[in-house]
């Protein structure tokens, strides 16, 4: 079992009255215990929580008026990341369980009925199971370019393809949608991890369903997916925004501290761009 520290701080000026939705806390998932946690709201308002019993996720809501609302969130993780058999199989779509049956549809940014064909003629070919998400993941790492700053928040994976450039998102898109097309039911997990390079923030990777189990995989590979503290799970990037924000509202500072024993990472606001949703 290994124990990580995950501090985010987020400030906000509000121009206006603004709704917010957060998307921060630590899931509800059975990879962790949540040992300690704290969520500090500045000024002091009232709060509304609830959270997806399908997938564990938690979310705040909350009405801010003008002025400027800070947001920390404090949690101490024990991790307990389950070991990943060497050999699984595909599941037959007849097979697939009704809760699972909706990751294996076209999303947002997930276009798995256009990326059919490119998904048979790169993968199509090889023994199914464990070993072809796994070739998924190892050409997501090889043949797509991480570049901060060159995607946005409406690129798809079908773009990213043609792009071959990207953030963890984007590579966690692009493996969704390939295994969806190839009727592997997939979904995207966002959290916290320590990485070295490039500056910290939220990562996503993505998860297949394999012999009645999830199972992560990261085709950036820029940490121990096992270290992943899970903070959402859903079809696509809109499910696990961060923040939804309905309002005129500017991000002003995001500072997040990572210590994973051996270790430690704090980025000031202005070193990665907000992954906001904006509605």
């Amino acid at each position: 079992m290994h124990t990580a520290t995950v501090d985010l701080l987020l400030d906000y000026e509000v121009t206006h009255p603004a709704h917010f939705l957060f998307h921060i806390e630590a899931a509800f998932h059975e990879g962790h215990n949540i040992l300690e946690e704290r969520l500090t709201i500045t000024p002091s308002m009232k709060v509304r929580t609830h959270s997806d019993e399908r997938n564990g996720n938690r979310f705040v809501r909350l009405d801010a008026p003008k002025g400027v609302l800070s947001v920390n969130y404090h949690a101490k993780i024990e991790l307990n990341p389950v070991a990943v058999p060497l050999h699984l199989d595909e599941s037959p779509v007849t097979s697939v369980p009704d809760d699972v049956l909706r990751y294996l549809m076209p999303s947002r940014y997930c276009e798995s009925d256009v990326m059919s064909r490119v998904a048979q003629q790169l993968f199509g070919h090889l023994p199914h199971g464990l070993s072809r998400v796994r070739a998924i993941e190892t050409w997501l790492h090889e043949s797509i370019y991480y570049l901060p700053g060159f995607s946005n928040s409406t690129t798809t994976s079908q773009e990213v393809f043609v792009q071959r450039a990207g953030v963890c998102r984007d590579f966690a898109h692009l493996g969704i949608t390939l295994c969806r097309a190839l009727n592997i039911p997939a979904r995207l997990v966002v959290g916290y991890v320590y990485f070295d390079e490039p500056p910290q923030d939220f990562h996503a990777v993505f998860e297949a369903w394999l012999d009645d189990r999830w199972v992560l995989f990261d085709g950036t590979k820029m940490a121990p997916i096992d270290r992943l503290i899970r903070v959402g799970t859903g079809r696509d990037a809109k499910d696990v925004a961060f923040a939804t924000i309905f309002g005129a509202v500017v991000m002003t500072r995001k500072e997040l501290t990572i210590d994973q024993g051996d270790r430690l990472v704090a980025v000031p606001a202005d070193a990665s761009p907000p992954a906001l949703s904006l509605v």
